[in-house]
């Protein structure tokens, strides 16, 4: 399974959509990845391959970053943590 995570301008939560196809995976990280810089903005319809009843509909000029995650098992990671973006809390100095 494939995980494509998109974060939007002034939302500080990732939004995933998953993938079972690595060429539909791709294919779907280049739609956004290309709609992020499109004029005019154009919204972007998302559907989820692991949960079909998910979908999500964006405006691509408000992805500020767009990932593609391959589900890896055994992957060394702590239980209840995945590959994705980090917001940090941290102070400006």
């Amino acid at each position: 399974m494939f995980t494509i995570e998109l974060i939007l301008r002034g939302n500080p939560v990732a939004l995933a959509v998953q993938r079972k196809d690595q060429t539909a995976a791709g294919d779907l990280y280049a739609k956004i990845r290309d709609a992020m810089s499109a004029s005019p903005p154009r919204v972007i319809e998302l559907t989820c391959d692991k949960v079909p009843e998910k979908h999500l509909a964006v405006m691509g000029c408000d992805v500020v970053a767009v990932q593609l995650t391959a589900a890896k098992s055994g992957s060394g990671a702590p239980m209840g943590m995945r590959a994705g973006f980090f917001a940090g809390g941290g102070e400006e100095e």
